[in-house]
């Protein structure tokens, strides 16, 4: 079985998109009425998911995907706690109907109410509407609610603790995702996005989360960001830190994804990273959809680039599905209630 670990619903009906729009034209002008989340047919999900990710995912050979709201448009730092609720409550609702519509082919994962200078504690309920209600096997945690200015604590710092505390008693994992960029200097996909991927691996090297919470899983996406090309910096600074080796201090809760989008950056990651940290994950309908001139082949079929491995087939065998199961055990029950 092939698992997808990263997908998001960039092909969403149109109708979402305006109601998105209205809402937060709503919040600048108080005098407009505040929008309900649109009214989205069976049909309108069906045309958008069979003509995009469903289809990319039969003829690229994946069988289930991990799927989430679009995250660029997630927009934390848009509108305030309450526009941030209630954005999120629709989103997460249209990839319930997905999973309901496609349940052999995407298994969910929600987006967090999050919004700056508000305490996480507070997308704790929504966290648990999706998981316990919903049956959804994960989340996406922003680090940057402030959409590029940094003004959350770092991951390490206690003010997360409330939401990892529900973390592990759900036992669902985090994959770490900023949203949209505000800020100029940091393009949204090419820059923000693997800010925060490496930024949320050197944090980790900070502290001693791991201490506190043992069995937190985090999914660092689009390869880890910097970290395996410069693995030699963070293992060295780990030593003048005086952190244990990354292999124990880290290691244990955290996992890379394959969204690298060339062979020699996917050769890279497996030769530095240890086969048990690697989840299979395209991010598509994503980031970068068109064809490598180089290769006539899209940059986002990232199965290509394992299948081209000289590794073990157990090895691919855990990257496709394994880790996967590990990492998402509420998708490990799925599947075997399944007879998978």
């Amino acid at each position: 079985m092939i698992i997808d670990c990263h997908g998001h619903y960039t092909t969403a009906p149109k109708s979402h998109d305006i109601f998105r729009e209205a809402q937060l034209a709503a919040f600048k002008n108080p005098q407009l009425t505040v929008p309900q989340a649109a009214a989205v047919s069976d049909d309108e999900i069906r045309q958008s998911i069979e003509s995009n990710q469903l289809k990319l995912q039969r003829q690229r050979g994946a069988d289930l995907t991990i799927f989430s709201p679009r995250a660029s448009a997630m927009a934390h730092h848009l509108g305030d706690e309450e526009v941030s609720k209630a954005w999120t409550r629709a989103c997460n609702n249209l990839i319930k109907r997905v999973v309901d519509l496609y349940p052999q082919n995407f298994a969910g994962v929600c987006q967090l109410p999050q919004s700056p200078g508000v305490p996480v504690a507070n997308s704790i309920a929504e966290l648990r509407r999706c998981i316990e209600e919903f049956g959804f096997v994960g989340c996406n945690l922003n680090p940057d609610p402030s959409g590029g200015h940094w003004t959350a604590p770092p991951l390490i710092d206690r003010h997360w603790y409330p939401f990892y505390e529900a973390m592990a008693e759900l036992d669902v994992p985090a994959m770490i995702h900023v949203s949209g960029s505000c800020n100029p200097n940091f393009h949204a996909t090419g820059a923000h996005y693997i800010n925060a991927d490496t930024t949320a691996f050197m944090q980790f090297i900070e502290g001693d989360l791991f201490r506190d919470f043992p069995t937190l899983r985090f999914i660092i996406p689009h390869g880890g960001g910097a970290v395996p090309y410069h693995w030699g910096r963070y293992r060295g600074l780990a030593d003048m830190l005086k952190r244990p080796p990354l292999a124990e201090h880290v290691m244990k809760n955290v996992y890379f994804d394959t969204c690298v989008y060339h062979q020699p950056g996917i050769d890279l990651l497996f030769e530095v990273i240890n086969i048990d940290n690697i989840l299979f994950g395209s991010e598509m309908v994503g980031a970068v959809r068109g064809i490598d001139p180089e290769t006539g082949h899209y940059f986002d079929d990232t199965k290509r680039y394992i299948d081209h491995l000289d590794i073990p087939e157990a090895d691919k065998r855990k990257v496709f599905e394994m880790n996967a199961r590990r990492v998402y055990p509420r998708l490990d029950s799925i599947l075997k209630a399944r007879g998978l």
